[in-house]
């Protein structure tokens, strides 16, 4: 089982001047699945995903990443070992092209990364694997679009091609339809579905038939703790679910 854990924390804690907005979280994230965090706002899902990823150093506990401890790594070292995170707010160049932005990502896995004043034949380099990425995400024909001028629904695919551009063994996506109108939920979902092969997802997402498509496990967090895990069937169902995360009574 623990050959088959690519993630897992152990009594993962975080106190903010005598607040526990995480408290005692316990979770498994299985090789080649999507994992959800889901829960009422103030849950502490973000936070989880900033102590995993650097931006909080907990309080108390453990974190694990492909067996080795990585609860006192910087958030490089962590990027470094292969797990690379998007945020809610939109995070791309608005004034480079789409294919600038992947390529900018992709310099990052080279010896002379982010050498912005490199000539573009020696980036051009690069052009082919951008277009690969790009085209992954169904966004070859956005190629030469400025990023400023793009739909929202599309900026979130391309900030997923720069993430898949770092080659991460875990991606970690914060909300990845937050904003969106139906149509854009739909093509990013397929999205997910789509560049998750072979890969390992763990999201924090609020829209329960975006989860209910795409997610293996799921594991639902209140006031900062582990309230229910398990399939959407199973999560679903549980009356403390129904009444934590829709105000429903048991």
């Amino acid at each position: 089982m623990s050959q088959d854990l690519i993630l897992e924390t152990r009594g993962l804690s975080k106190e903010f001047l005598g607040f526990n907005a995480v408290s005692d979280v316990n979770l498994k994230v299985r090789r080649g699945t999507i994992h959800a965090l889901i829960g009422p706002n103030g849950a502490g899902k973000t936070t989880v995903f900033n102590l995993l990823t650097k931006f909080h150093q907990p309080s108390a506990g453990q974190i694990l990443f492909n067996g080795n401890d990585i609860t006192r790594d910087n958030q490089v070292q962590v990027a470094r070992r292969g797990m690379i995170r998007s945020f809610q707010i939109s995070a791309t160049f608005s004034h480079l092209t789409v294919l600038e932005n992947v390529r900018v990502a992709l310099q990052r896995t080279r010896s002379d990364s982010f050498n912005f004043w490199s000539s573009e034949r020696k980036l051009n380099v690069l052009n082919d694997r951008a277009m690969e990425l790009l085209t992954e995400v169904d966004l070859a024909s956005f190629a030469d679009t400025i990023t400023v001028e793009m739909p929202y629904g599309r900026k979130r695919a391309l900030e997923i091609a720069t993430t898949l551009a770092l080659n991460p063994d875990l991606m970690l996506l914060d909300e990845p339809t937050q904003g969106m109108g139906h149509e854009d939920v739909g093509r990013v979902v397929d999205l997910i579905k789509k560049v998750s092969t072979n890969r390992t997802i763990l999201m924090v997402e609020h829209n329960l038939s975006v989860v209910e498509s795409l997610c293996h496990t799921i594991t639902v967090l209140q006031r900062g703790s582990v309230l229910a895990e398990g399939n959407y069937a199973t999560v679903s169902q549980d009356p403390r679910v129904l009444e934590a995360y829709v105000g429903v009574e048991a």
